[in-house]
């Protein structure tokens, strides 16, 4: 059987990431393509719902390196899930994964959790096919709902887009990777313009069980 691509949607909060993977999402059923979204993290699990009081609740405190390891963990819960949907032939479009979890790790400067160090934990599970980071040059203070969760403030995001350059430049093989600015457009075109980008992995063929691993 001819298998599903890993299409994943990156970027730094508030950047459209969520409604973009919507848009895909729809627009590949559309086409005919069965598909399946999903985010990072998810937050109904029991690990799930833990990660969820953490970022939600400033007061509830973990160490820096149990948090890495909550989120790598999460991703793991679903692993064999999307796996199974991607060998029946489904599109399987992510909103956050594994270079979410290592940027924003990284970008707290805590001694030894280096890239190397983040990345440990997220050995084994399966890469993309295709990332598509969505960069925005505008303010994130200017965005709605910004600053409602613990790691939303303008200092600690730029530190995390400065990690971002550096994991997508060691973990991510280049011609898997697709930058789009968003800035100054509005839904329609970023749609159009991530569809764009899509179309050409839409004509390989990948067979059951062919995948890559970090």
């Amino acid at each position: 059987m001819v298998r599903g691509k890993l299409i994943l949607v990156e970027g730094l909060d508030r950047t459209g990431k969520t409604t973009q993977v919507n848009a895909l999402a729809r627009r590949l059923h559309t086409e005919g393509i069965p598909v399946h979204a999903t985010k990072f993290p998810n937050r109904e699990s029991e690990i799930g719902q833990l990660i969820n009081r953490y970022l939600t609740d400033k007061s509830f405190t973990l160490p820096d390196q149990a948090v890495h390891l909550l989120f790598s963990a999460n991703r793991w819960e679903y692993i064999k899930e999307l796996k199974q949907k991607l060998n029946q032939g489904c599109y399987v479009v992510l909103d956050r994964y594994v270079f979410s979890g290592i940027a924003y790790s990284a970008a707290k400067g805590v001694q030894g959790m280096d890239l190397n160090w983040c990345m440990q934990s997220d050995k084994g599970l399966l890469k993309p096919d295709l990332t598509l980071f969505l960069t925005n040059e505008d303010s994130l203070a200017n965005r709605d709902g910004f600053g409602e969760e613990r790691y939303e403030s303008n200092e600690f995001q730029l530190k995390v887009k400065a990690k971002f350059s550096e994991v997508l430049d060691a973990f991510c093989d280049p011609d898997e990777l697709s930058i789009v600015n968003v800035t100054g457009k509005d839904i329609d075109q970023v749609s159009e313009e991530i569809w764009s980008r899509i179309v050409p992995i839409l004509k390989s063929k990948l067979q059951e069980d062919d995948f890559k691993y970090f």
